[in-house]
Protein backbone atom coordinates (compact mmCIF):
# COMPACT_ATOMS: atom_id res chain seq x y z
CA UNK A 1 0.00 0.00 0.00
CA UNK A 2 1.22 3.54 -0.84
CA UNK A 3 2.09 5.29 2.32
CA UNK A 4 1.51 8.85 0.88
CA UNK A 5 -2.59 9.86 0.35
CA UNK A 6 -3.05 10.30 -3.33
CA UNK A 7 -3.23 14.08 -4.34
CA UNK A 8 -6.29 15.34 -5.17
CA UNK A 9 -7.37 16.87 -8.92
CA UNK A 10 -6.77 20.90 -7.38
CA UNK A 11 -3.48 19.55 -6.05
CA UNK A 12 -2.45 18.39 -9.10
CA UNK A 13 -3.87 21.14 -11.03
CA UNK A 14 -1.76 23.69 -8.91
CA UNK A 15 1.46 22.39 -8.63
CA UNK A 16 1.22 22.42 -12.36
CA UNK A 17 0.19 25.83 -12.70
CA UNK A 18 2.93 26.63 -10.54
CA UNK A 19 5.39 24.54 -12.72
CA UNK A 20 3.92 26.72 -15.72
CA UNK A 21 4.71 30.20 -13.77
CA UNK A 22 8.29 29.36 -13.25
CA UNK A 23 9.01 28.19 -17.15
CA UNK A 24 6.94 31.22 -18.14
CA UNK A 25 9.42 33.39 -15.74
CA UNK A 26 12.66 31.58 -17.01
CA UNK A 27 11.64 31.80 -20.92
CA UNK A 28 10.97 35.65 -19.90
CA UNK A 29 14.26 36.01 -18.42
CA UNK A 30 15.89 34.35 -21.25
CA UNK A 31 14.26 36.47 -23.77
CA UNK A 32 16.14 39.34 -21.94
CA UNK A 33 19.35 38.16 -22.13
CA UNK A 34 18.53 36.84 -25.62
CA UNK A 35 18.08 41.23 -26.40
CA UNK A 36 21.17 41.88 -24.50
CA UNK A 37 23.25 39.53 -25.80
CA UNK A 38 22.38 41.18 -29.97
CA UNK A 39 22.64 44.85 -28.61
CA UNK A 40 26.09 44.12 -27.42
CA UNK A 41 27.24 42.50 -30.38
CA UNK A 42 25.52 45.12 -32.54
CA UNK A 43 26.81 48.06 -30.32
CA UNK A 44 30.27 45.72 -30.61
CA UNK A 45 30.44 45.89 -34.33
CA UNK A 46 29.37 49.74 -34.78
CA UNK A 47 31.93 50.53 -32.38
CA UNK A 48 34.15 48.60 -33.38
CA UNK A 49 35.24 47.87 -30.06
CA UNK A 50 35.08 44.35 -27.85
CA UNK A 51 31.51 42.78 -26.52
CA UNK A 52 33.25 43.15 -23.01
CA UNK A 53 33.48 47.07 -23.72
CA UNK A 54 30.25 47.04 -25.64
CA UNK A 55 28.31 45.66 -22.46
CA UNK A 56 30.11 48.42 -20.15
CA UNK A 57 28.98 50.74 -22.28
CA UNK A 58 25.51 49.44 -22.70
CA UNK A 59 25.08 49.83 -19.15
CA UNK A 60 26.44 53.77 -18.84
CA UNK A 61 24.22 54.43 -21.46
CA UNK A 62 20.62 53.01 -19.65
CA UNK A 63 22.18 54.81 -15.92
CA UNK A 64 22.51 57.68 -17.89
CA UNK A 65 19.10 57.59 -19.68
CA UNK A 66 17.15 56.63 -16.41
CA UNK A 67 15.77 53.72 -18.79
CA UNK A 68 16.02 50.16 -17.98
CA UNK A 69 18.80 48.97 -19.62
CA UNK A 70 16.49 46.23 -21.48
CA UNK A 71 14.68 49.71 -23.33
CA UNK A 72 17.60 50.73 -23.99
CA UNK A 73 18.68 47.49 -25.73
CA UNK A 74 15.96 47.45 -28.10
CA UNK A 75 17.09 50.92 -29.24
CA UNK A 76 20.26 49.46 -30.33
CA UNK A 77 19.41 48.97 -34.24
CA UNK A 78 21.86 46.38 -36.36
CA UNK A 79 24.51 48.97 -37.69
CA UNK A 80 24.09 49.12 -41.74
CA UNK A 81 25.61 46.27 -43.44
CA UNK A 82 28.88 46.53 -45.25
CA UNK A 83 29.14 46.19 -48.94
CA UNK A 84 30.04 43.29 -50.18
CA UNK A 85 33.46 43.51 -50.76
CA UNK A 86 35.53 40.97 -53.70
CA UNK A 87 37.60 39.44 -51.24
CA UNK A 88 41.08 37.41 -52.80
CA UNK A 89 40.77 33.97 -50.99
CA UNK A 90 44.38 31.83 -52.02
CA UNK A 91 43.72 28.61 -53.49
CA UNK A 92 44.65 26.88 -50.49
CA UNK A 93 42.77 28.10 -47.96
CA UNK A 94 39.63 27.30 -50.38
CA UNK A 95 41.33 23.53 -50.54
CA UNK A 96 41.63 23.95 -46.72
CA UNK A 97 38.15 24.19 -46.30
CA UNK A 98 36.65 22.18 -48.72
CA UNK A 99 38.80 18.61 -46.96
CA UNK A 100 36.52 19.80 -44.19
CA UNK A 101 33.40 17.65 -43.43
CA UNK A 102 31.85 20.20 -41.36
CA UNK A 103 30.90 23.94 -41.23
CA UNK A 104 33.97 25.60 -41.77
CA UNK A 105 35.05 29.12 -42.13
CA UNK A 106 38.54 31.10 -42.52
CA UNK A 107 38.49 33.85 -40.47
CA UNK A 108 40.90 36.75 -40.39
CA UNK A 109 41.42 39.23 -37.47
CA UNK A 110 39.92 42.92 -37.55
CA UNK A 111 41.59 45.26 -35.25
CA UNK A 112 41.10 48.31 -33.51
CA UNK A 113 42.66 51.70 -33.31
CA UNK A 114 45.08 49.94 -30.35
CA UNK A 115 45.90 47.04 -32.77
CA UNK A 116 43.69 44.65 -30.37
CA UNK A 117 41.57 42.02 -31.68
CA UNK A 118 38.16 43.03 -31.41
CA UNK A 119 36.37 40.60 -34.16
CA UNK A 120 37.49 38.40 -37.47
CA UNK A 121 35.88 38.77 -41.01
CA UNK A 122 34.82 35.33 -42.90
CA UNK A 123 37.22 35.23 -45.60
CA UNK A 124 35.61 32.31 -47.09
CA UNK A 125 33.68 29.28 -45.99
CA UNK A 126 32.92 25.78 -47.40
CA UNK A 127 30.33 24.67 -48.79
CA UNK A 128 28.88 22.74 -45.74
CA UNK A 129 28.58 25.83 -43.95
CA UNK A 130 25.65 26.96 -42.34
CA UNK A 131 25.14 28.97 -39.23
CA UNK A 132 22.87 27.77 -36.10
CA UNK A 133 20.19 30.27 -37.31
CA UNK A 134 20.22 29.21 -40.83
CA UNK A 135 22.26 31.11 -42.56
CA UNK A 136 23.98 29.33 -45.49
CA UNK A 137 27.63 29.60 -46.86
CA UNK A 138 26.89 31.86 -49.88
CA UNK A 139 25.96 34.67 -47.24
CA UNK A 140 28.66 34.64 -44.94
CA UNK A 141 31.56 35.44 -47.36
CA UNK A 142 32.87 39.21 -46.09
CA UNK A 143 30.91 39.77 -43.26
CA UNK A 144 32.01 39.99 -39.34
CA UNK A 145 31.58 37.06 -37.43
CA UNK A 146 29.77 39.17 -34.86
CA UNK A 147 27.60 40.36 -37.39
CA UNK A 148 26.18 36.72 -38.64
CA UNK A 149 26.45 35.11 -35.33
CA UNK A 150 26.29 36.87 -32.75
CA UNK A 151 26.08 34.49 -30.13
CA UNK A 152 29.91 33.71 -29.81
CA UNK A 153 30.40 37.00 -27.79
CA UNK A 154 28.07 35.51 -25.10
CA UNK A 155 29.14 31.96 -25.19
CA UNK A 156 32.93 32.99 -24.81
CA UNK A 157 33.80 32.03 -28.56
CA UNK A 158 35.06 34.73 -29.59
CA UNK A 159 37.58 35.07 -26.52
CA UNK A 160 38.49 31.59 -27.36
CA UNK A 161 39.48 32.94 -31.26
CA UNK A 162 40.89 35.54 -30.19
CA UNK A 163 43.40 33.32 -28.35
CA UNK A 164 44.03 30.78 -30.45
CA UNK A 165 45.02 33.64 -32.84
CA UNK A 166 47.08 35.31 -30.41
CA UNK A 167 48.68 31.95 -29.12
CA UNK A 168 48.52 29.71 -31.37
CA UNK A 169 47.05 26.97 -29.17
CA UNK A 170 44.21 25.46 -30.75
CA UNK A 171 41.37 24.92 -28.84
CA UNK A 172 38.20 21.82 -28.87
CA UNK A 173 35.05 22.53 -27.00
CA UNK A 174 32.72 19.53 -26.73
CA UNK A 175 29.77 19.32 -25.98
CA UNK A 176 29.17 23.22 -26.13
CA UNK A 177 25.77 24.45 -25.19
CA UNK A 178 25.67 27.37 -27.76
CA UNK A 179 22.55 29.84 -27.93
CA UNK A 180 22.61 32.06 -30.82
CA UNK A 181 20.66 35.18 -30.98
CA UNK A 182 19.41 36.78 -33.81
CA UNK A 183 16.51 39.54 -34.47
CA UNK A 184 16.29 38.55 -30.82
CA UNK A 185 14.98 35.43 -30.93
CA UNK A 186 17.05 32.43 -29.62
CA UNK A 187 18.55 29.39 -31.74
CA UNK A 188 20.12 27.06 -29.00
CA UNK A 189 22.20 23.96 -30.31
CA UNK A 190 24.80 21.20 -28.85
CA UNK A 191 27.84 22.11 -30.59
CA UNK A 192 30.94 19.99 -31.24
CA UNK A 193 33.75 23.42 -32.00
CA UNK A 194 36.91 23.47 -33.06
CA UNK A 195 39.64 26.39 -33.80
CA UNK A 196 43.44 26.96 -34.88
CA UNK A 197 45.08 29.03 -35.95
CA UNK A 198 46.66 28.88 -39.73
CA UNK A 199 48.89 30.89 -41.43
CA UNK A 200 47.49 34.66 -40.67
CA UNK A 201 44.08 33.52 -39.75
CA UNK A 202 41.65 31.38 -38.49
CA UNK A 203 40.57 27.98 -39.26
CA UNK A 204 37.03 27.44 -37.57
CA UNK A 205 34.37 24.44 -37.95
CA UNK A 206 31.36 23.15 -36.07
CA UNK A 207 28.78 21.05 -36.30
CA UNK A 208 25.88 20.20 -34.08
CA UNK A 209 26.48 16.78 -32.20
CA UNK A 210 23.09 14.22 -32.62
CA UNK A 211 21.08 12.56 -30.85
CA UNK A 212 23.24 9.55 -30.63
CA UNK A 213 26.07 12.06 -29.37
CA UNK A 214 23.83 13.14 -26.84
CA UNK A 215 23.36 10.32 -25.46
CA UNK A 216 27.03 9.66 -25.77
CA UNK A 217 27.90 12.90 -23.90
CA UNK A 218 25.52 12.78 -21.27
CA UNK A 219 26.11 9.55 -20.55
CA UNK A 220 29.82 10.18 -19.83
CA UNK A 221 28.88 13.22 -17.81
CA UNK A 222 26.81 10.85 -15.66
CA UNK A 223 29.32 8.64 -14.93
CA UNK A 224 31.75 11.70 -13.79
CA UNK A 225 28.82 12.50 -11.25
CA UNK A 226 28.23 9.39 -10.19
CA UNK A 227 31.60 8.12 -10.14
CA UNK A 228 30.60 5.32 -12.54
CA UNK A 229 32.88 3.24 -14.90
CA UNK A 230 32.10 0.07 -17.34
CA UNK A 231 34.58 -2.54 -18.20
CA UNK A 232 34.47 -5.54 -20.95
CA UNK A 233 36.61 -8.64 -20.62
CA UNK A 234 36.72 -10.56 -23.82
CA UNK A 235 37.86 -14.24 -22.56
CA UNK A 236 38.52 -15.68 -25.58
CA UNK A 237 40.97 -13.12 -27.12
CA UNK A 238 41.77 -11.85 -23.60
CA UNK A 239 40.76 -8.08 -25.13
CA UNK A 240 39.90 -5.88 -22.66
CA UNK A 241 37.96 -2.35 -22.93
CA UNK A 242 37.62 0.31 -19.98
CA UNK A 243 35.92 3.58 -19.38
CA UNK A 244 38.39 6.17 -18.26
CA UNK A 245 36.16 5.97 -14.87
CA UNK A 246 37.47 2.45 -14.68
CA UNK A 247 41.28 3.43 -14.56
CA UNK A 248 40.79 6.21 -12.13
CA UNK A 249 38.59 4.00 -10.11
CA UNK A 250 41.32 0.55 -9.81
CA UNK A 251 44.13 3.18 -9.51
CA UNK A 252 45.75 1.86 -12.85
CA UNK A 253 47.54 4.13 -15.27
CA UNK A 254 46.10 4.31 -18.59
CA UNK A 255 49.65 3.70 -20.30
CA UNK A 256 49.81 0.24 -18.65
CA UNK A 257 46.33 -0.25 -19.97
CA UNK A 258 42.91 -2.23 -18.62
CA UNK A 259 43.39 -4.85 -15.64
CA UNK A 260 43.50 -8.46 -16.50
CA UNK A 261 40.56 -10.19 -15.24
CA UNK A 262 42.91 -12.45 -13.54
CA UNK A 263 44.84 -10.22 -11.71
CA UNK A 264 41.65 -8.78 -9.66
CA UNK A 265 42.38 -10.70 -6.57
CA UNK A 266 45.63 -9.19 -6.09
CA UNK A 267 44.49 -5.86 -5.63
CA UNK A 268 41.37 -6.99 -3.29
CA UNK A 269 41.78 -6.38 0.32
CA UNK A 270 42.55 -10.14 2.19
CA UNK A 271 38.77 -9.58 4.29
CA UNK A 272 37.28 -9.30 0.72
CA UNK A 273 38.49 -12.15 -0.91
CA UNK A 274 36.22 -14.55 -0.64
CA UNK A 275 33.58 -12.05 -1.73
CA UNK A 276 35.33 -11.65 -4.98
CA UNK A 277 36.45 -15.68 -5.58
CA UNK A 278 32.74 -16.02 -4.77
CA UNK A 279 31.54 -13.68 -7.91
CA UNK A 280 34.02 -14.83 -10.14
CA UNK A 281 32.96 -18.63 -9.69
CA UNK A 282 29.17 -17.29 -10.19
CA UNK A 283 30.01 -15.54 -13.26
CA UNK A 284 32.24 -18.07 -14.48
CA UNK A 285 31.16 -21.48 -13.33
CA UNK A 286 27.20 -20.94 -12.58
CA UNK A 287 26.84 -18.03 -15.42
CA UNK A 288 24.91 -15.70 -13.10
CA UNK A 289 24.92 -12.12 -13.42
CA UNK A 290 26.37 -10.98 -9.48
CA UNK A 291 25.89 -7.81 -7.58
CA UNK A 292 28.37 -7.28 -4.93
CA UNK A 293 30.68 -4.75 -3.27
CA UNK A 294 34.47 -5.27 -2.08
CA UNK A 295 37.38 -3.47 -1.22
CA UNK A 296 40.39 -3.16 -3.21
CA UNK A 297 43.67 -1.35 -2.31
CA UNK A 298 44.19 2.08 -4.37
CA UNK A 299 46.79 4.49 -4.53
CA UNK A 300 44.93 6.89 -2.12
CA UNK A 301 44.21 4.42 -0.15
CA UNK A 302 41.12 1.73 0.59
CA UNK A 303 38.00 2.05 -2.21
CA UNK A 304 34.93 0.46 -1.85
CA UNK A 305 33.11 -0.69 -5.14
CA UNK A 306 29.92 -1.57 -5.93
CA UNK A 307 29.81 -3.97 -8.83
CA UNK A 308 27.23 -5.48 -10.94
CA UNK A 309 28.58 -7.92 -13.20
CA UNK A 310 27.40 -10.40 -16.18
CA UNK A 311 28.49 -12.77 -18.62
CA UNK A 312 27.97 -12.84 -22.34
CA UNK A 313 27.19 -16.82 -23.15
CA UNK A 314 27.61 -17.91 -26.83
CA UNK A 315 25.10 -20.46 -28.28
CA UNK A 316 26.52 -22.98 -26.27
CA UNK A 317 25.98 -21.56 -23.02
CA UNK A 318 29.36 -20.75 -22.36
CA UNK A 319 30.85 -17.52 -21.09
CA UNK A 320 32.56 -15.68 -24.02
CA UNK A 321 33.03 -12.27 -22.22
CA UNK A 322 32.31 -10.76 -18.91
CA UNK A 323 30.76 -7.19 -18.49
CA UNK A 324 30.93 -5.22 -15.41
CA UNK A 325 29.41 -1.87 -14.37
CA UNK A 326 31.42 -0.11 -11.33
CA UNK A 327 30.77 2.42 -9.27
CA UNK A 328 33.08 4.04 -6.23
CA UNK A 329 30.69 4.10 -3.00
CA UNK A 330 33.75 5.00 -0.64
CA UNK A 331 32.02 8.39 0.40
CA UNK A 332 28.85 6.77 0.88
CA UNK A 333 30.32 4.21 3.27
CA UNK A 334 32.70 7.25 5.04
CA UNK A 335 29.62 8.75 5.84
CA UNK A 336 27.68 5.58 6.94
CA UNK A 337 31.14 5.29 9.39
CA UNK A 338 30.81 8.54 10.73
CA UNK A 339 26.80 8.15 11.14
CA UNK A 340 27.28 4.82 12.75
CA UNK A 341 29.96 6.00 15.03
CA UNK A 342 27.69 8.75 16.03
CA UNK A 343 24.77 7.02 16.06
CA UNK A 344 26.89 5.06 18.96
CA UNK A 345 28.02 7.99 20.72
CA UNK A 346 24.71 8.84 20.80
CA UNK A 347 23.11 6.02 22.53
CA UNK A 348 25.94 5.61 25.01
CA UNK A 349 25.29 9.30 26.17
CA UNK A 350 21.78 8.73 26.25
CA UNK A 351 22.29 5.55 28.56
CA UNK A 352 24.25 7.66 30.83
CA UNK A 353 21.99 10.55 30.76
CA UNK A 354 19.37 7.83 31.65
CA UNK A 355 21.02 6.32 34.57
CA UNK A 356 22.43 9.59 35.76
CA UNK A 357 18.88 10.39 35.86
CA UNK A 358 17.44 7.21 37.60
CA UNK A 359 19.77 8.20 40.93
CA UNK A 360 19.22 11.61 40.91
CA UNK A 361 15.74 10.59 41.53
CA UNK A 362 16.78 7.67 43.75
CA UNK A 363 18.86 10.53 45.58
CA UNK A 364 15.68 13.17 45.37
CA UNK A 365 13.22 10.77 46.63
CA UNK A 366 15.54 9.69 49.17
CA UNK A 367 16.27 13.23 50.69
CA UNK A 368 13.19 14.55 50.33
CA UNK A 369 10.21 11.53 50.24
CA UNK A 370 7.60 14.15 51.00
CA UNK A 371 6.82 15.76 48.02
CA UNK A 372 3.24 17.40 48.82
CA UNK A 373 1.24 17.91 51.98
CA UNK A 374 0.91 19.68 55.21
CA UNK A 375 3.23 19.54 57.99
CA UNK A 376 1.73 20.65 61.72
CA UNK A 377 4.05 22.29 63.45
CA UNK A 378 4.04 24.69 66.60
CA UNK A 379 1.98 27.87 65.50
CA UNK A 380 2.02 26.88 62.12
CA UNK A 381 0.59 24.90 59.49
CA UNK A 382 2.84 24.11 56.62
CA UNK A 383 2.07 23.43 53.11
CA UNK A 384 4.49 22.24 50.65
CA UNK A 385 4.61 21.14 47.25
CA UNK A 386 7.78 20.10 44.97
CA UNK A 387 7.23 19.69 41.14
CA UNK A 388 10.36 18.64 38.86
CA UNK A 389 11.31 20.24 35.83
CA UNK A 390 9.23 19.51 32.41
CA UNK A 391 12.19 17.47 31.31
CA UNK A 392 13.28 15.11 33.28
CA UNK A 393 17.53 15.37 32.12
CA UNK A 394 16.75 18.61 33.94
CA UNK A 395 16.17 17.57 37.61
CA UNK A 396 17.49 19.90 40.19
CA UNK A 397 18.86 20.94 43.53
CA UNK A 398 15.39 22.48 44.87
CA UNK A 399 14.95 21.72 48.19
CA UNK A 400 12.96 23.21 51.64
CA UNK A 401 13.05 21.87 55.53
CA UNK A 402 10.37 22.63 58.07
CA UNK A 403 10.88 21.13 61.16
CA UNK A 404 10.99 21.18 65.05
CA UNK A 405 14.51 22.05 66.98
CA UNK A 406 14.46 21.35 69.98
CA UNK A 407 14.49 24.67 71.45
CA UNK A 408 11.00 24.91 70.58
CA UNK A 409 11.50 27.16 67.26
CA UNK A 410 10.35 25.63 63.61
CA UNK A 411 13.05 25.58 61.09
CA UNK A 412 12.06 26.94 57.94
CA UNK A 413 14.36 26.87 55.05
CA UNK A 414 13.94 26.67 51.31
CA UNK A 415 16.99 26.47 48.88
CA UNK A 416 18.34 25.87 45.40
CA UNK A 417 21.45 24.32 44.26
CA UNK A 418 22.86 25.51 40.65
CA UNK A 419 22.83 23.30 37.89
CA UNK A 420 20.62 20.18 37.10
CA UNK A 421 21.41 16.73 37.36
CA UNK A 422 22.92 14.24 39.45
CA UNK A 423 25.74 17.32 40.11
CA UNK A 424 22.62 19.51 41.45
CA UNK A 425 21.00 17.24 43.26
CA UNK A 426 24.39 16.31 45.01
CA UNK A 427 25.35 19.78 45.78
CA UNK A 428 21.74 19.50 47.41
CA UNK A 429 22.06 16.80 49.91
CA UNK A 430 25.11 18.84 51.16
CA UNK A 431 22.91 21.76 51.78
CA UNK A 432 19.69 19.82 53.25
CA UNK A 433 21.63 17.45 55.39
CA UNK A 434 24.08 19.87 56.47
CA UNK A 435 22.09 22.33 57.81
CA UNK A 436 19.70 19.44 59.55
CA UNK A 437 22.98 18.89 61.35
CA UNK A 438 23.75 22.46 62.15
CA UNK A 439 20.44 23.65 63.37
CA UNK A 440 20.91 21.41 66.25
CA UNK A 441 23.64 23.50 67.82
CA UNK A 442 20.82 26.26 68.53
CA UNK A 443 22.63 29.35 66.78
CA UNK A 444 20.54 31.88 64.66
CA UNK A 445 19.84 32.07 60.85
CA UNK A 446 22.89 34.41 59.80
CA UNK A 447 25.34 31.74 61.85
CA UNK A 448 24.15 28.90 60.19
CA UNK A 449 24.36 30.09 56.99
CA UNK A 450 27.67 31.54 57.40
CA UNK A 451 28.48 27.72 58.76
CA UNK A 452 26.58 26.38 55.48
CA UNK A 453 28.63 28.95 52.97
CA UNK A 454 32.10 27.48 54.64
CA UNK A 455 30.32 23.57 54.51
CA UNK A 456 29.91 24.32 50.64
CA UNK A 457 33.01 26.00 49.99
CA UNK A 458 35.29 23.24 51.71
CA UNK A 459 33.89 20.48 50.58
CA UNK A 460 34.10 20.96 46.79
CA UNK A 461 37.26 22.02 46.39
CA UNK A 462 37.92 20.47 43.00
CA UNK A 463 34.92 22.71 41.42
CA UNK A 464 33.52 25.82 42.40
CA UNK A 465 29.69 24.80 43.27
CA UNK A 466 26.95 27.56 44.22
CA UNK A 467 23.48 27.68 45.80
CA UNK A 468 21.04 30.04 47.46
CA UNK A 469 19.04 29.87 50.05
CA UNK A 470 16.74 31.63 52.89
CA UNK A 471 17.49 30.13 56.36
CA UNK A 472 14.94 31.12 59.28
CA UNK A 473 13.19 30.53 62.20
CA UNK A 474 9.68 31.19 63.33
CA UNK A 475 9.37 31.63 67.28
CA UNK A 476 5.71 30.45 68.07
CA UNK A 477 5.03 32.29 71.01
CA UNK A 478 6.34 35.62 69.93
CA UNK A 479 5.23 34.73 66.24
CA UNK A 480 8.21 36.14 64.43
CA UNK A 481 10.39 34.45 61.30
CA UNK A 482 13.92 35.45 61.77
CA UNK A 483 16.03 35.31 58.46
CA UNK A 484 18.61 35.61 56.64
CA UNK A 485 18.81 35.24 52.70
CA UNK A 486 21.85 34.00 50.85
CA UNK A 487 20.75 35.48 47.17
CA UNK A 488 17.59 33.49 46.81
CA UNK A 489 14.18 35.55 46.15
CA UNK A 490 12.81 37.52 48.53
CA UNK A 491 9.37 35.57 50.74
CA UNK A 492 6.36 37.05 50.43
CA UNK A 493 3.84 37.57 52.59
CA UNK A 494 -0.10 37.19 52.44
CA UNK A 495 -1.66 39.17 55.51
CA UNK A 496 -5.64 40.14 55.14
CA UNK A 497 -5.95 39.57 51.42
CA UNK A 498 -3.30 41.36 50.13
CA UNK A 499 0.33 40.22 49.17
CA UNK A 500 3.78 41.68 48.97
CA UNK A 501 7.07 41.10 48.81
CA UNK A 502 9.14 41.27 52.27
CA UNK A 503 12.43 43.02 52.92
CA UNK A 504 14.85 41.78 54.39
CA UNK A 505 18.83 42.22 54.12
CA UNK A 506 20.21 40.05 51.14
CA UNK A 507 23.76 38.34 51.17
CA UNK A 508 25.83 36.81 48.66
CA UNK A 509 25.16 33.16 47.24
CA UNK A 510 26.72 30.51 48.96
CA UNK A 511 29.85 28.79 47.55
CA UNK A 512 30.74 32.47 45.74
CA UNK A 513 33.23 33.27 48.41
CA UNK A 514 35.42 31.59 50.75
CA UNK A 515 34.09 34.12 53.98
CA UNK A 516 31.06 35.78 54.32
CA UNK A 517 28.82 37.01 56.91
CA UNK A 518 24.70 37.36 56.63
CA UNK A 519 22.61 39.76 57.96
CA UNK A 520 19.68 38.81 60.49
CA UNK A 521 15.94 40.15 59.44
CA UNK A 522 12.88 39.66 61.86
CA UNK A 523 9.89 39.88 60.47
CA UNK A 524 6.52 39.67 62.89
CA UNK A 525 3.79 37.52 61.89
CA UNK A 526 0.23 37.82 63.02
CA UNK A 527 -2.67 34.87 63.32
CA UNK A 528 -3.59 34.14 59.63
CA UNK A 529 -0.68 35.72 57.85
CA UNK A 530 0.39 33.49 55.53
CA UNK A 531 4.87 33.21 54.79
CA UNK A 532 5.12 32.03 51.25
CA UNK A 533 8.80 30.80 50.47
CA UNK A 534 9.85 29.55 46.83
CA UNK A 535 12.48 28.74 44.35
CA UNK A 536 13.12 30.20 40.99
CA UNK A 537 11.19 28.09 38.86
CA UNK A 538 8.25 29.75 39.84
CA UNK A 539 8.97 33.16 38.83
CA UNK A 540 11.57 32.23 35.52
CA UNK A 541 9.87 32.00 31.86
CA UNK A 542 11.95 31.83 28.74
CA UNK A 543 12.02 35.72 27.47
CA UNK A 544 11.09 37.00 30.34
CA UNK A 545 12.72 39.03 33.14
CA UNK A 546 12.92 38.11 37.04
CA UNK A 547 10.91 41.14 38.13
CA UNK A 548 8.21 40.15 36.03
CA UNK A 549 7.68 36.63 37.50
CA UNK A 550 8.05 38.52 40.46
CA UNK A 551 5.29 41.24 40.25
CA UNK A 552 3.28 38.03 38.70
CA UNK A 553 3.55 35.92 41.31
CA UNK A 554 2.63 38.63 44.09
CA UNK A 555 -0.58 38.95 42.05
CA UNK A 556 -1.44 35.71 42.04
CA UNK A 557 -0.79 35.08 45.56
CA UNK A 558 -3.26 38.31 46.29
CA UNK A 559 -5.86 36.16 44.03
CA UNK A 560 -4.87 32.94 45.78
CA UNK A 561 -5.12 34.10 49.43
CA UNK A 562 -7.10 31.50 51.56
CA UNK A 563 -6.76 29.35 54.90
CA UNK A 564 -5.68 26.21 53.39
CA UNK A 565 -2.18 26.23 52.69
CA UNK A 566 -2.38 23.37 50.01
CA UNK A 567 -5.45 25.25 48.35
CA UNK A 568 -3.12 28.13 47.75
CA UNK A 569 0.16 26.41 46.45
CA UNK A 570 -2.33 24.92 44.05
CA UNK A 571 -4.11 28.07 43.12
CA UNK A 572 -0.71 29.48 42.47
CA UNK A 573 0.34 26.73 40.28
CA UNK A 574 -1.86 27.08 38.15
CA UNK A 575 -2.03 30.45 37.71
CA UNK A 576 1.20 30.82 37.24
CA UNK A 577 2.19 27.77 34.54
CA UNK A 578 3.91 25.74 37.14
CA UNK A 579 2.80 22.17 36.33
CA UNK A 580 4.29 22.82 32.77
CA UNK A 581 7.54 24.65 34.17
CA UNK A 582 10.56 23.62 32.59
CA UNK A 583 12.67 24.64 35.80
CA UNK A 584 12.25 23.15 39.24
CA UNK A 585 9.90 24.20 41.49
CA UNK A 586 9.72 23.92 45.50
CA UNK A 587 6.76 26.03 47.39
CA UNK A 588 6.75 26.09 50.96
CA UNK A 589 3.37 27.88 52.34
CA UNK A 590 3.59 28.53 56.44
CA UNK A 591 0.04 29.84 58.04
CA UNK A 592 0.67 31.20 61.34
CA UNK A 593 -2.08 30.14 63.84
Amino acid sequence: MNRYPPFTRFETGAASARVREQLARLRHHRRSEAILDEATARLATELNIRPGEAAEQLARMAHHSGLDVIEVAKGIERPPEEPAQALEVPAWVRGMLEAVHASALYLTPIKDSLGRVVDFRILAANRHARTVSGRPAGELAGCRLLAVTPGVASSGLLDDYIAVYETGVSVHREPLEYVEVLDYLLWPATLSVRASRVNHGLLVSWRTLDDEELLVSGWDRAQRLAELGWGEWNLATERTLWTPAMYEMFGRDRDDGPMPLDELPGIVVPEDLPIVEDMMHSLLEFREAVETEFRIQHRHGVRHLSVFSEPILDTDGLPVKVRCLAQDVTKNRRRERALAVAHEQAHWQRQRAEEEHRITVQLQNTIMPMRRGLVHLPGLTVGVRYLPGEELARLGGDWFKARLIPDGRVLLAIGDAMGHGLTAASIMLQMRSGLAGLAYTGADAGRLTTWLNDLIVHSNEAVTVTGTTIVGHFDPKERTYAWTNAGHPAPVLIRGGSAALVEGASGMMLGAFDATEYGLTTTRLEPGDVLLLYTDGIVERRGQDLETGMEALVQAAHMCAGDDPEELIGCLLKRLGGENAEDDICLLAAKVL
